[in-house]
């Protein structure tokens, strides 16, 4: 009887040790995903950072003057040659 016993303790030993074995296992590979996902998340901050940065530089008033006056031969609007409309009577 109590090699039986000593049988199926030995069974739940071995099952445990595996269970325990397999949990460490996933343990190691979901922090290997955390790592890694952290370190996705600090190159996407340092990209949305640069992103921001290019934005600000390209809605700039000097700028778009620029490329306005080059590309675009625009001219800064004058006072000679503003024209004023004027509601006619009825």
């Amino acid at each position: 009887m109590t090699a039986k016993i000593n049988a199926i303790l030995c069974l739940l030993l071995v099952a445990c040790a595996l269970s325990l074995v397999n949990a460490q296992y996933k343990a190691r590979h979901l922090f290997i995903e955390l790592e890694r996902s952290k370190s996705e998340t600090k190159k996407l901050d340092v990209e949305w950072a640069q992103l921001q940065l290019d934005q600000s530089t390209l809605g700039k008033n000097a700028r778009i003057e620029e490329i306005a006056r080059t590309q675009l031969n625009m001219v800064p609007l004058t006072p000679q040659r503003t024209q004023y409309l004027t509601k006619g009577q009825p």
